[in-house]
């Protein structure tokens, strides 16, 4: 889940769609922290996702993120208010134990009796005497009773793109490059701030703040994970001794500072080893500078340190309380933004005075370059100012909450929420950029998990098909294919690469005996079969040991799936091979086109491939072409709610309710389309550049 840890003035917000009904305004969404600053004891709400579609007798999962303020802690109650009879929630409580967000998976039952229909309704959370709520969309759909005419929801007959909406909250210049970093491990890379390419982290922890010095990159997030790297593109991980959330970093005078929680600062000479030094604050620290011969970081409560060395800090008045977010130095002055618009200025970093900003949106970050300041903030706020003291409001073009900037190459760099991505030459017009993700080869389903998996070792899962969070394979090698069977998920890869999971969070790496890319693997009867390139099958009963079998062809294999007791592996040249127990293979005639993939359902095995191909067989063994109506490769199908879906170049998208007519879709995407899955009642399509598309 991409849960969005959010701090400010006392306050402590985690945000994906925030969602609180009984505190209007004081939601700020801010990725700062404050650590020791008061306030009473509260707390916040959100969920992800916001709506759900469920059909009757079924039920849907939401996550639930309560986020404890002013030190509240206890056990919660939770209920739904005004939802329709029928529609239960579990669990019915919370347990609030410290200060980071709980995160919680809720259960949505719809009885088989509850009439079809979108019902809005809430979701209560009562503790400690306060009351929060969070709103709740339901679409009830009807029963599909079995299959028949392929459902009379709408299953697979609209779709919505979704967003993989990566939050970016830091960006740094060096080298040549720009390196941007967010939520989930997400490290993007850019030489001019146009093109973004994603990177593998090695992590799924949410990477907040990044920066260049001694020709190494540093990135620092959550739990205190430190990452570096000498070319932005392969990154290590560095042991930093805290559990603390680290939320900047900077490099000056041979010496990389990072701070964070509860007034955390590391230094480090190399990026490598670290060493903790007292701060004298308990505050949140959320930014740290350097400039002439000084270090300064900002936090929490108005907070600001100073040291020349990185090791003995000092206190200085800030002259206010509203948190401070983010500061750079440039032009002989240090310029610190925050909460409410505040701008804070100091040539020397002890005495500071305030600046009037115009706006009373939260700023969080500045950076200084070409003789300009630039701040940015809510809202797509961005202000501008040639000495620190007069501001200017620019236009950004955007509404995302914007989190960092940098300046290199004659270009600032903007990031922020939903992928959101801004350059500008001059800091007065800026445009957006798209920052594509890696292209997706599979999806699956099971355990009420949809896991996704792509190119440089990609592995998204998500519960809804909504709300995707990346995890961490520990590999950069592409997948093209995912399975789930017996409590275990399969995927598999260029180089023979085979990892299983039994939650889709945390992966292990198997060996498969083989260097052969694999394209796709499926489970039945008790056996996981995987194939690929050259004809290569290997088969396995519990997804750890496998064993190379005989294909009898050199052509890629390229899909696989099973039912009515065959496996049946379709690719290259036509080629169609079954096989009762994944053992033996017998050579099946098609017509020739190469084939990508094939599914099983309501006594049917459906094949599709090159120039529209489709093929349809109840056995195996006797395949009959049936008319597509497209020419584009086809390169993935799935069944589900009585109706089969197949996905291809060009976004194509067809459905049909018996293999045999087809129906072509808009999918609203000319990306190419290169895997679909079926589960908790949402059909979900990945292909080119990341993107996923859901439906209903």
């Amino acid at each position: 889940m991409k849960t969005l840890r959010l701090y400010g003035a006392g306050l402590l917000v985690a945000l994906l769609l925030t969602l609180t009904a009984c505190v209007p305004s004081t939601n700020v969404p801010s990725t700062r922290g404050s650590g020791g600053g008061g306030g009473f004891p509260n707390f916040t709400l959100s969920l992800n996702p916001t709506s759900l579609t469920v059909q009757q007798g079924s039920s849907g999962i939401t996550q639930l993120t309560v986020t404890p303020q002013g030190g509240f802690t206890g056990t919660a109650s939770l209920s739904l208010v005004g939802a329709p009879s029928g529609v239960t929630l579990s669990p019915t409580s919370v347990n609030v134990t410290g200060f980071n967000p709980v995160i919680l998976d809720l259960t949505v039952s719809v009885d088989s009796g509850v009439a079809p229909g979108t019902y809005n309704f809430q979701v209560k959370v009562t503790g400690g005497g306060i009351t929060r709520t969070a709103a709740l969309s339901l679409t009830v759909t009807a029963s599909s009773g079995g299959g028949g005419g392929g459902g009379g929801s709408g299953v697979g007959t609209t779709w919505t793109l979704r967003n993989l909406d990566n939050y970016l909250f830091g960006v740094a210049y060096g080298n040549g490059l720009f390196v941007a970093v967010g939520n989930g491990g997400t490290i993007l890379t850019s030489p001019g701030g146009v093109t973004w390419t994603a990177r593998i982290s090695g992590t799924s922890r949410w990477l907040e703040g990044v920066a260049y010095g001694n020709g190494l990159f540093v990135a620092v997030g959550k739990d205190g994970t430190i990452l570096t790297s000498r070319d932005g593109v392969t990154w290590t991980r560095r042991a930093s001794g805290t559990k603390s959330w680290l939320s900047s970093v900077t490099y000056g005078n041979g010496l990389f500072v990072a701070v964070g929680k509860d007034g955390t600062i590391l230094t480090s000479p190399d990026g490598v080893t670290w060493t903790e030094r007292a701060s004298g604050t308990g505050n949140f620290l959320s930014s740290v500078a350097y400039g002439n011969g000084l270090f300064v970081a900002v936090g929490g409560g108005g907070t600001i340190l100073t040291s020349p060395d990185g090791v003995t800090w000092t206190a200085r008045a800030s002259g206010t309380s509203n948190d401070l977010n983010g500061v750079a130095y440039g032009n002989g002055l240090f310029v610190a933004v925050g909460a409410g618009g505040t701008i804070l200025t100091s040539p020397g970093g002890v005495t500071w005075t305030a600046r009037i900003s115009g706006t009373s949106r939260w700023l969080e970050g500045v950076a200084h370059g070409n003789g300009l300041f630039v701040a940015v903030g809510k809202d797509g706020t961005i202000l501008t100012s040639r000495d620190g003291v007069t501001w200017t409001e620019r236009v950004s073009g955007t509404g995302n909450w914007l989190q960092g900037v940098a300046y290199g190459k004659g270009t600032f760099v903007a990031v922020g929420l939903s992928n959101t991505i801004l350059t500008s030459s001059d800091g007065v017009s800026w445009t957006e950029r798209i920052a594509k993700d890696n292209p997706l080869g599979g999806v699956a389903h099971g355990n009420g998990l949809f896991v996704a998996v792509g190119a440089g070792g990609t592995i998204l899962t998500s519960r809804d098909g909504v709300s995707w969070t990346a995890r961490a394979s520990g590999t950069g090698n592409w997948f093209r294919g995912v399975a789930y069977g017996n409590g275990l998920f399969v995927a598999v890869g260029k180089g023979g690469t085979i990892l299983t999971s039994r939650d889709g969070v945390s992966w292990t790496a198997r060996a498969s005996g083989t260097k052969s890319w694999l394209s796709s693997v499926t489970y039945g009867n008790g056996l996981f079969v995987a194939v690929g390139g050259g004809g290569a099958i290997l088969i396995s009963p519990d997804g750890v040991s496998w064993t190379a079998r005989t294909s009898g062809t050199g052509n890629r294999l390229s899909g696989v799936a099973y039912g009515n007791n065959t496996f049946v592996a379709v690719g290259g040249g036509g080629a169609i091979l079954i096989s009762p127990d994944g053992v033996s293979w017998t050579a099946r005639a098609s017509g020739g086109n190469p084939l990508n993939g094939v599914a099983y359902g309501n006594g049917l095995f459906v094949v599709v491939g090159y120039r529209g191909t489709i093929l349809t067989s109840p056995d195996g063994v006797s395949w009959t072409e049936r008319a597509s109506g497209t020419s584009n490769w086809l390169g993935g199908v799935a069944h589900g709610n009585g109706r089969f879906v197949a996905v291809g170049e060009d976004g194509t998208i067809l459905t049909s309710p018996d293999g045999v007519t087809w129906t072509p879709r808009t999918s609203g995407t000319s990306n190419d389309l290169n895997g679909v899955a079926y589960g908790n009642g949402t059909f979900v399509a990945v292909g080119e550049d990341g993107i996923i598309l859901t439906s209903p």
